[in-house]
């Protein structure tokens, strides 16, 4: 079970985006700037701690999120999506006219019950 997911729009995004910065990672926000939307940086230039959480890998790119938005959002899978507009952000796709969203789903009970027997995702130090 993913907890982090990309729709179509989102994957010809970061595509582009790959091919203009090289690898990239994700990490969701939720402070200042944009809130609460993903941040998208070239690899290596967001670091990531012992309160950063390893999602998974979006599009080959991992995907964090902070451990105190992570409490929030931990029963839900994180749908990545792109709109139309420019965030306020630091984040990569902003001068493409486009913006990455979060957008979630409450994951049933059959897959809560299979992520907590997988145990709880690691963190950015480990």
């Amino acid at each position: 079970m993913d907890r982090v997911t990309v729709t179509p729009e989102a994957v010809a995004v970061i595509g582009k985006l790959k091919a203009l910065h090289g690898a990239l990672a994700f990490h969701q926000s939720g402070g200042c700037c944009d809130g609460s939307a993903p941040m998208c940086f070239p690899a290596g230039e967001f670091k990531t701690g012992a309160q950063d959480i390893y999602l998974g890998r979006i599009e080959d790119c991992d995907f964090f999120i902070g451990a105190a938005q992570f409490e929030y959002w931990s029963h839900t899978q994180l749908i990545i999506d792109v709109v139309p507009g420019r965030g306020s952000g630091f984040s990569l796709e902003a001068p493409e006219g486009v913006r990455f969203l979060t957008r979630s789903r409450v994951f049933t009970d059959a897959e809560a019950a299979e992520l907590e027997a997988a145990g709880p995702p690691p963190r950015g130090a480990d």
